[in-house]
């Protein structure tokens, strides 16, 4: 039995079977590089779900997590520590808001805004106790918590784990009409949307979409809550997806096209070393939360915000975002030159891009390309069936994204189905 055959065992023996693995079993990574137990080295294109943007191993998060493990990792909120402040001061500015709170992962996060919503609701807004409600889009996925799923319209995230929450509505994504009539509900705290839905296929709005939603938020003093756990952080060519063509240059939280109410950041908040979100908002919706009300024993710890303040500062050094919006544009250019009919649509925004396969979603042929694509040295991974999704990290150079796009090319050109 090979090494990468007895790792799979083991998974397959001992974990619980939540999960479908494209099978490649991996040991090390580097950059835009990841090498399997056999040596054998890939692209990634997955990126983590975008989780590692400045890139595997970037040396300057990984010497921040070093030296901060040495000193200090965990003390709870029970105390204070020398580096959440720091860290909140960093992040609050970096973004534009008055306050954080600090979470591990990105579902922890969403959940964190839809209480904090519904807190501000009832305080600010003067909704009566228990009456709040969220409205949630089509598709959407935001984790896969209780909380969170009795929005989806996922059935394998949703199916069999009720009784759901209540007080969440769902309307159809990209639909200012659907959103326009939810909100005559005076009940209606906020509104939670991803910019450009990634786990539904990197489904991209109009370009008017999220604007004109903050304007009807607003009109109608509801919350727009912002998930950019997975577009954020420069993946989709702004340091936000809502920043949308706002041409922003310097990373000022003045120039959002459409700011947010409440801000939801995880996944690359700490380039894939760590587990880091984040919530923000300002101080009449943030304050709403007291204490002994909402709160993490690992969230803010010193270990975590270090990380952090390292992953962000190299995505403004390094300028990722201009990175990921020309290598997007060409990226989406060339793969619409492959002449394939598996290639039925190729779209995105920066380098969060997908194929849409000409075949159905029940089809096995989104996966069976993927397992040719790792014969050839690049990882992907199917969603939704028939739509591959491309999100190399943002230090990829365009001769390394050349080099990819031949590996696509070759692949589906030589494709004979299975």
């Amino acid at each position: 039995m090979s090494k990468s055959q007895k790792a799979i065992a083991l998974e397959d023996k001992y974990g619980a079977h939540n999960y479908h693995p494209l099978p490649v079993v991996l040991k090390k990574g580097k950059g835009v590089y990841v090498w399997d137990v056999d040596g054998k080295v890939y692209f990634d294109f997955l990126s983590a779900y975008s989780a590692v943007n400045q890139g595997h191993s970037h040396p300057r998060i990984i010497q921040a997590l070093t030296d901060q493990a040495q000193e200090l990792t965990l003390t709870s909120r029970a105390f204070y520590n020398d580096s959440l402040g720091e860290y909140e001061k960093y992040i609050t500015n970096y973004f534009g808001f008055d306050k954080v709170l600090p979470m591990n992962t990105g579902v922890e996060a969403v959940e964190t805004a839809l209480k904090l919503c519904r807190k501000w609701a009832y305080e600010k807004k003067g909704i009566p106790v228990n009456q709040a409600k969220i409205i949630m889009v089509e598709a959407n996925f935001h984790g896969r918590t209780l909380g969170v799923i009795s929005g989806s319209t996922d059935p394998d995230s949703r199916g069999g784990f009720g009784p759901y929450l209540p007080g969440l509505e769902v309307i159809p994504y990209n639909d200012v009409n659907a959103l326009a009539k939810a909100l005559e509900d005076p009940n209606v705290a906020g509104f939670l949307v991803e910019p450009i839905q990634g786990e539904a296929g990197v489904v991209v709005p109009d370009e008017d979409y999220l604007s004109k939603c903050k304007a009807l938020c607003q009109e109608a003093n509801a919350l727009f809550i912002a998930d950019e756990v997975q577009t954020g952080l420069a993946r989709t060519g702004r340091l936000l997806a809502v920043c949308g063509n706002c041409n922003c240059k310097g990373f000022c939280s003045n120039n959002y096209e459409t700011r947010p109410d409440i801000l939801i950041l995880g996944k690359a908040l700490s380039g894939g070393v760590y587990p880091v979100s984040a919530v923000l908002a300002d101080d009449e919706i943030m304050l709403c939360i007291k204490p002994g009300e909402h709160g993490s024993t690992y969230g803010g710890n010193p270990l975590a915000c270090r990380v952090a303040m390292e992953a962000l500062e190299v995505i403004k050094d390094e300028r990722l975002d201009d990175n990921a919006r020309f290598l997007g544009k060409y990226l989406r250019q060339e793969l619409r030159k492959i002449d394939s009919p598996l290639i039925t649509l190729v779209r995105g925004k920066g380098l969060l891009n997908a194929i849409v396969i000409n075949d159905s979603p029940e089809s096995s042929t989104a996966w069976n390309l993927c397992l040719k694509l790792r014969d050839n040295g690049l990882l992907a991974k199917p969603t939704h069936g028939n739509i591959i999704r491309l999100a190399p990290p943002l230090v990829i150079t365009k001769q390394q994204l050349d080099e990819c796009i031949e590996i696509i090319r070759k692949t589906f050109v030589e494709y004979k189905g299975e």
